[in-house]
């Protein structure tokens, strides 16, 4: 069990959004450290950056976090749940405000996170050069700022394929601004993620490597996820200079110099599966993890949570059968997923918990709405064989990390972008596997292997639609069974769901009272 602190400074402002008058209206909670008074010295700007780091904690501590959204969104799961909660997961699946009218604001606590971080980073990008840094230290500056900048493009992707039309804030500030054309934001995303690439050290992974620090492969990574996403639903070729062959050469840099690499058992990447399996967890250090979300057992109620809060979301509902803790029973499984996994891909047992192929004797089945006897693993809740939860508090003392990229993410990312090698890599991820078939690696079969490969992880939704609306919505619909939808009313036909997806374009629900606390200079999404 991990036991890191994490530092969070009392001047970094948290955004209240108390003020109708003030979209981002800030708070300072310790009067003898401000913005203006700190920032004196290369450990403090460390510090700050901490803080940084910290507020990727905090996007996902309430609301509901993105894995979960993403895969809810996704022909891979329902909304699930328990049978006498309320519908809001199912009004996300469905894209239909009117199966939960109340949940108004659901991502709420979601918007304010993000853009709590974003004002931290900017805080710091804006004051780091009050430091008198010399020769011997501008480096680390350039190296700090690289980071923050990393941070910033990470909370502005999720915030622009959730909600599209976003406000751009750049510096830190209390204005009310309205929401930017998308390709600033990208624009702004890409010029981040290339002064990452360009001020980060090239030094190869190994067992020292620092786990959950931003590294120039990270960086580089994400430049050909976002490049993918934004040219795929956008249909542009080119944004702020990074095209298809920049995308392609930043992971054919990490596939050749960054010592990173496929486990050779796919099982061993999840603890709740490795403990099923009877195989030791590889752990969360490990060379396959490019770039992870860091989390900790030490957390309380008293503003100190840096526990991964969300997974329990993901748990059997309110039963737990050795190594699976119980929870709230969200993302339940579609049983075309997963009888759309080769028998013999290990993938099927490490990502889903079958109740009937585990044997488990399951009996709170009606507590589960759309229960499907199938849910999601790789972060599921755990216990020890008598049934209690390895930690303290199963609600926000979970500390399993979350791997916002592996690498065989980046080799299947470098195969869809045209690598010469393409052929060899998709055939890496599925040898992998245990497929010993070998496949072309045309785009649809290179899409059809992310789907496998990444179960769980929130990465399904975003590769449908970056393939257009249209072709999300159809692949959604044709992929769902529709006979487990569960939403107090009328469940959804095909033509509806498509058409939902449709009218709002793929986007979800800007909360609504952010749009009253800005006094509607935000404007609502298409179909919402």
């Amino acid at each position: 069990m991990k036991t890191y602190k994490i530092i969070t400074l009392a001047f970094f402002a948290m955004i209240g959004f108390n003020s109708c008058s003030d979209f981002l209206t800030t708070e300072l909670t310790d009067p003898k450290k401000t913005s203006d008074t700190y920032y004196k010295t290369p450990d403090e700007v460390f510090t700050a950056l901490t803080g940084c780091y910290n507020g990727l904690d905090l996007i996902w501590n309430s609301g509901v976090a993105f894995p979960v959204s993403s895969e809810v969104l996704s022909d891979n799961c329902f909304g699930g749940t328990g049978a006498s909660d309320g519908y809001g997961y199912q009004m996300m699946d469905e894209f239909n405000k009117s199966v939960s009218p109340a949940d108004v604001s659901i991502y709420s606590n979601n918007w304010k996170a993000y853009y709590q971080d974003i004002y931290r980073c900017n805080v710091l990008l804006s004051k780091i050069d009050q430091v008198k840094w010399d020769s011997s230290t501008v480096v680390m500056k350039n190296q700090y700022a690289a980071e923050a900048k990393f941070i910033r493009a990470y909370c502005y992707f999720d915030l622009v394929r959730m909600f599209e039309k976003v406000p751009l804030v750049t510096v830190p500030t209390l204005d009310n601004l309205p929401q930017s054309d998308p390709a600033a934001t990208y624009a702004q995303i890409m010029t981040d993620l290339r002064f990452a690439i360009n001020n980060l050290p090239s030094t190869p992974y190994s067992s020292s490597t620092i786990s959950g620090r931003v590294t120039k492969w990270a960086a580089e990574s994400m430049i050909a996820r976002v490049y993918l996403f934004y040219s795929g639903y956008y249909g542009q070729t080119t944004i702020a200079n990074e095209t298809a062959a920049t995308a392609l050469t930043a992971v054919e840099d990490v596939i050749t110099n960054s010592g990173h690499g496929l486990l050779p058992d796919f099982t061993s990447l999840w603890p709740a599966a490795s403990a099923a399996k009877g195989i030791a967890y590889a752990g969360e250090n490990n060379k396959e993890i490019v770039f992870s979300i860091k989390y900790s057992s030490t957390a309380d109620y008293n503003g100190n949570i840096t526990g991964n809060t969300w997974m329990v979301m993901e748990g059997l509902r309110e039963e737990s059968h050795y190594p699976y803790q119980y929870g709230w029973g969200a993302c339940t499984v579609d049983p075309k997923l997963y009888n759309a996994f080769d028998p013999t891909d290990s993938r099927r047992f490490a990502s889903i918990t079958s109740i009937a192929d585990e044997h488990i004797d399951f009996t709170k089945a009606a507590k589960n709405r759309e229960y499907t006897g199938l849910y999601l693993k790789k972060y599921s809740p755990m216990c020890d064989k008598n049934g209690v939860s390895i930690v303290t508090s199963f609600m926000i003392g979970q500390y399993q990390d979350y791997f916002v990229i592996r690498y065989s993410d980046v080799l299947l990312m470098a195969a869809e972008l045209g690598s010469p090698k393409a052929q060899q890599y998709l055939t890496q991820v599925r040898n992998r596997a245990g497929l010993i078939t070998t496949v072309d690696p045309t785009k649809a079969n290179i899409l059809a292997e992310r789907r496998m490969e990444f179960v769980g992880e929130g990465i399904r939704y975003w590769d449908l639609l970056r393939q257009g609306v249209a072709s999300a919505a159809s692949t959604i619909v044709a992929n769902t069974s529709f006979s487990y939808f569960s939403n107090g009313g009328t469940a959804p036909t095909a033509s509806l769901l498509q058409t939902n997806i449709t009218t709002t374009r793929g986007f979800q629900k800007i909360p609504n009272d952010q749009i009253t606390l800005s006094s509607g200079v935000l404007k609502q999404n298409a179909g919402w």
